[in-house]
């Protein structure tokens, strides 16, 4: 009976890490970074201020943003990387495609194998300029392009966005961006980022954790919501479509993407709520979207009276970068390469003070049996 008490099926309310970097207070309706509410530095800061935050703990002096920035911008990914990608098929999804580049940076780097704190930490800006470019070019790869470098004469966020939509970025634009980066970037410890330290719990180096949190992200149920999402809305076309193919939905008895989550139960995800103000703000600097914001209220208003369900990050995320020119199946390679920062804070963390993860199991199968 004392086993059957302590299973949670999917581990729901265990507590499996001690950690100083991120803490969801549902109570409250804050999300925690390192001391900071995540909502304020989305607001007030930039996507590299938090890279340092969640690196070194505190944010960073003017000196220290600017070697962050600079480690970022300047980091370079081998041509090998891009000669396999382009091998790869081009049906593969983009995230198998970028869980491959992740697992193959290993081999470019001559320390990989050592899972030093110390040596994760320094690799770490390098490793998230790297992801960045990584996928700002997947969809290039694929094509046979060649890869669109970031130019040091931009910033960080700025240089991810050009790359990607291959055009000149205005500052609104750039901002929504960054805005969603800061919001994807740290979430205490959902799917992938337990992944990524269950796998560094074994002092497996920082490449294999990365590429175990690929795997998990790549799941409908965690970060391929925001493509889901997107899909959605396009079907439904406008407002009343968006509505009445809710309704078909719920009456087939489908889940619904973009709503609901495994923390908040019945609230309103707190970064949902800002990255709609962020869609409201692009679509005013760019003077379009406004039936895409509308089909938006529509859905939330809907699953909030037949469900009692809210959205989720991914719901707002994914017009967002509609709006912005973003194709659909950078969608979720993107959440990765934000997420990229918080999954090193994690991989840094479970290295300086390591145990081994090794959960048992509730047997339910037969015993007795003979040969």
């Amino acid at each position: 009976m004392a086993d059957e008490r302590a299973y949670s099926p999917g581990l729901e309310g265990v507590i499996a890490a001690e950690t100083q970097i991120s803490f969801l207070d549902t109570e409250n309706e804050e999300i925690v970074i390192r001391g900071y509410n995540l909502l304020e530095l989305i607001r007030r800061v930039g996507y590299v201020d938090v890279v340092g935050l969640l690196l070194d703990g505190h944010l960073p002096e003017q000196a220290r943003r600017t070697e962050l920035e600079r480690e970022m911008v300047t980091a370079t990914v081998p041509e090998t990387i891009y000669e396999i990608l382009a091998k790869l098929p081009a049906t593969m999804h983009a995230m198998d495609r970028l869980r491959t580049a992740v697992s193959a940076l290993a081999g470019f780097d001559p320390e990989a194998n050592s899972p030093d704190p110390e040596l994760d930490r320094a690799r770490a800006p390098r490793l998230i300029g790297q992801v960045a470019q990584i996928v700002a070019n997947l969809v290039r790869s694929t094509h046979g392009e060649p890869p669109r470098p970031f130019d040091p004469q931009y910033g960080f966020a700025a240089n991810f966005l050009r790359a990607i939509v291959a055009r000149e970025v205005t500052d609104a634009e750039v901002r929504a961006f960054e805005q969603s980066l800061i919001a994807y970037s740290e979430h205490e410890l959902p799917n992938s980022t337990f992944a990524a330290r269950v796998v560094a719990s074994t002092l497996a180096d920082v490449y294999g954790a990365l590429t175990a949190a690929v795997a998990s992200l790549k799941g409908p149920l965690h970060g391929g919501a925001n493509e889901a999402v997107m899909y959605m809305l396009l079907e439904a076309r406008d407002a009343e479509g968006m509505e009445a193919l809710i309704r078909q939905k719920l009456a087939r008895k489908e889940r619904i993407m973009g709503f609901g989550h495994r923390v908040y139960m019945r609230r309103m995800d707190p970064r949902a709520q800002l990255l709609k103000e962020t869609l409201r703000e692009l679509v005013t600097a760019q003077g379009q979207g406004e039936e895409l914001l509308a089909m938006c209220q529509r859905g939330e208003d809907v699953m909030r009276a037949e469900k009692g369900l809210y959205p989720n990050l991914d719901y707002y995320a994914a017009p967002v970068y509609y709006l912005l020119g973003i194709p659909i199946e950078l969608y979720t390679p993107i959440f990765f390469a934000a997420r990229t920062s918080g999954l090193l804070a994690h991989i840094i963390e479970q290295h300086r003070d390591n145990r081994l993860y090794r959960p048992r199991v509730l047997y339910t199968g037969p015993r007795g049996l003979h040969v």
